[in-house]
């Protein structure tokens, strides 16, 4: 596949508008549905989301811990819901957080990017904690496919931000470097630059409640997956000023907890997902 995934969110936002829309089967949701905290409540969960979120959302998010948590026949549910997105159109970002070294990251990348595998997604999130560099079983996986690899970079999780905003070593004399968040999307920059060899198969997670990166996320050059929206305080108008400059069809606002608020009736859930979706349309431009 020549097209990289950056391009490929880019032609699925023009048609539908730019949000990406989480599916979170936590045990809460699936009692407010009216469901049972069994692979069969996951099943008829993640289905629903597919039914109603297809055509109004370009990109689609399960969370992989709550179809994890139920084992083998969890994954199995999570198998039947990313071949129903497939099936439907639909972008997947599989929200696995994933990050190891040698053939463990192999095995990972394999996992989640691989087109032969049941668990093939169109992206899979990553962390870089031990380095962007030990992700590159993925990123090369990832640009040989036509797929993303999505970097926790910016977290609106007040835990992470000290870790994310720490100072790296200066290059050149006394004083601190660049905080370690800059650092990654400086790296991150570099692969969709020339350093992979398909441009914008890396992006980056960046929550939209925070301040505005010191990084100018314009020239990124991959998707910016951008959680936080509804139920964590992040509003349209916020995504629109937080990612001002960034090219169309490159950021991907991020709802969950308040779209599946309004299920578990499809035809309320897609309402929702579509006026959401145009509001970041307006936005973002």
């Amino acid at each position: 596949m020549s097209e990289g995934f950056a391009t490929r969110v880019a032609a699925a936002v023009a048609t539908t508008g730019p949000l990406c829309a989480g599916i979170d089967p936590n045990r809460q949701l699936l009692a407010d549905w009216g469901l049972d905290d069994t692979p069969a409540g996951l099943r008829t969960f993640g289905l629903r989301c597919v039914e109603a979120f297809a055509s109004v959302v370009p990109v689609v998010k399960p969370q992989v811990a709550f179809f994890e948590r139920m084992g083998a026949a969890g994954l199995a549910v999570l198998e039947e819901v990313l071949g129903a997105c497939r099936d439907a159109g639909l972008l997947v970002i599989a929200d696995a957080k994933r990050g190891d070294i040698g053939s463990t990251m192999d095995a990972y990348a394999e996992a989640w990017l691989d087109p032969t595998s049941p668990l093939a997604a169109d992206a899979v999130t990553c962390v870089a904690y031990l380095g962007l560099g030990a992700l590159q079983p993925a990123l090369d996986l990832a640009a040989a496919g036509g797929k993303g690899v999505i970097v926790v970079v910016r977290s609106s999780n007040p835990e992470g931000r000290p870790l994310q905003e720490a100072r790296t070593l200066a290059t050149a004399g006394d004083g601190p470097g660049a905080a370690v968040e800059d650092m990654l999307l400086g790296e991150i920059a570099d692969l969709n630059h020339g350093g992979l060899p398909v441009a914008g198969t890396v992006g980056a997670v960046i929550g939209a409640t925070l301040e505005p990166s010191s990084f100018d996320l314009s020239g990124l050059g991959g998707v910016i997956l951008a959680p936080g929206i509804g139920a964590q305080g992040g509003t349209a108008a916020g995504a629109g000023a937080l990612f001002a400059g960034c090219p169309a069809g490159t950021v991907l606002p991020s709802a969950s907890r308040s779209l599946l608020a309004h299920g578990p009736d499809a035809g309320a859930l897609r309402a929702a997902a579509a006026a959401e979706c145009e509001a970041m349309a307006r936005a973002l431009g």
